[in-house]
């Protein structure tokens, strides 16, 4: 029996060579071809896997659902600055008003008096706060954010990250990601 399956069916969880996942938000996922492919070129371990079964006319296997690199990737010191990023040091919400939805991003001090466009300056905030704030300074409209804005450290983001779980979270994954890890009294 033939079983076709979709790239998003059977994702797999890629752990470093110390087992943890290579990113926590997003995710560290492979489709189960690139998992594959990995497998057969020796650069990672199965650790666990998924029933579904591949074949090919001189070969079967296992789907991996979790596999761990051969080599340990050494982690990024200080995170690239996106949007991404600043959403996610921002937990996804304005931070003049707590609202999650039509995010952007305001310079705290404006660009047209000096501001920059560094970690230091910029926070989320929703259209109706970017609007309303428009080029002003922060004394003069009465408008600061609830989080001064700051530099994060990748284990910053990562820690953000564990807040905003996949929709969909593997049994077999759950030994490797904490955010289901019932603490000790």
């Amino acid at each position: 029996m033939t079983i076709h399956v979709s790239p998003e069916a059977c994702p797999a969880l890629v752990l470093n060579a110390d087992f943890r996942p290579l990113s926590y938000y997003p995710l560290s996922l492979w489709s189960w071809q690139d998992a594959i492919k990995a497998v057969c070129l020796d650069r990672v371990n199965i650790v666990s896997n998924y029933d579904t079964i591949i074949h090919s006319p001189s070969f079967e296997m296992q789907l991996p659902s979790v596999v761990s690199l051969k080599d340990y990737v050494k982690p990024a010191r200080h995170p690239a600055f996106t949007r991404f990023n600043v959403f996610l040091r921002d937990r996804f919400q304005c931070q003049y008003c707590g609202a999650r939805e039509d995010l952007t991003f305001d310079h705290v001090i404006p660009r047209s008096k000096g501001g920059l466009t560094t970690w230091e300056n910029v926070v989320a905030a929703c259209a109706p706060c970017n609007l309303k704030k428009a080029n002003r300074m922060p004394s003069e409209i009465k408008m600061f954010p609830h989080q001064a804005p700051y530099h994060p450290t990748v284990y910053d983001l990562h820690n953000n990250g564990r807040a905003f779980p996949p929709n969909h979270l593997h049994q077999s994954w759950l030994d490797y990601l904490y955010w289901d890890i019932e603490l000790e009294p």
